[in-house]
């Protein structure tokens, strides 16, 4: 059986999931049929654009699994947590803290590392976790729990685009950590007692090359074995907990 049906609350039919966005329903995603035509389909797809809702096309036996022939092309996914939006998440970082922590995920796309890193963020007293809409994990039943329930307790803000956000927590007066292995930097030369957001890319390719630009510095993590590297929760969780050692020096 397909995970996703089992562990993510949806709808299918036109219109439920119009009647949804039109409420204002928080949606993950929605899953068009390939090859899908009509005025109904076109007004769905611009409402979905148009609230920056990520969409797919996709074969139309996947759309069956759904609705079992009653889905009209068309499943929409519904969010498990109440997203921020991120200039409401700084705001409140600040007013709380002098030096508020994020994490912010370029193409973390596993769930159960995206709930690991949840988890940790959470007890680590990160002020927030920033996502790309397109290219990340679900935040679904399966990633909550891994989180043990962190993603219902930490403020959590879905970007269309990293970069901005990026340009926006620096003109916020955030310094910007891209961790990567393409650095001698080790992450003890970071000061984390300042406004900080910790950028942590995939296991497989890293931070993308626009995001790590944009990064004022680079830290990396000192390796002695043979493996030479970490599962992205594990190096979420070593360089989080280094901030957390420099901020309780103070």
């Amino acid at each position: 059986m397909n995970q996703e049906n089992t562990t993510t609350h949806y709808l299918y039919g036109m219109h439920p999931v119009m009647e949804a966005l039109m409420a204002g329903r928080k949606i993950e995603k929605i899953l068009f049929k390939q090859g899908l035509e009509g005025d109904r389909f076109r007004q769905l797809l611009e409402m979905a654009q148009a609230q920056e809702i990520p969409v797919q096309f996709v074969p139309g036996e996947r759309i069956d699994r759904y609705g079992k022939g009653r889905a009209q092309g068309v499943v929409a996914f519904l969010a498990q947590i109440d997203f921020v939006e991120l200039e409401t998440l700084v705001e409140n970082a600040l007013a709380q803290s002098p030096n508020p922590l994020f994490v912010l995920l370029d193409g973390v796309s596993d769930v159960r590392n995206f709930g690991a890193i949840a988890r940790t963020a959470e007890c680590a007293g990160v002020s927030g976790l920033i996502l790309p809409a397109k290219g990340g994990a679900a935040i679904n039943a399966d990633a909550v729990k891994t989180s043990a329930g962190a993603l219902l307790r930490i403020p959590t803000s879905r970007v269309p685009n990293l970069k901005t956000a990026l340009y926006y927590l620096k003109e916020s007066g955030f310094q910007i950590v891209g961790a990567t292995e393409k650095t001698d930097d080790l992450m003890y030369a970071v000061d984390f007692c300042q406004p900080t957001a910790l950028v942590m890319g995939s296991e497989g390719k890293g931070i993308s090359a626009p995001v790590l630009s944009m990064c004022d510095a680079q830290a990396r993590i000192p390796m002695a074995g043979e493996i030479g590297s970490l599962n992205v929760s594990v190096a979420t969780s070593v360089i989080l907990y280094e901030a957390v050692r420099q901020r309780n020096k103070q």
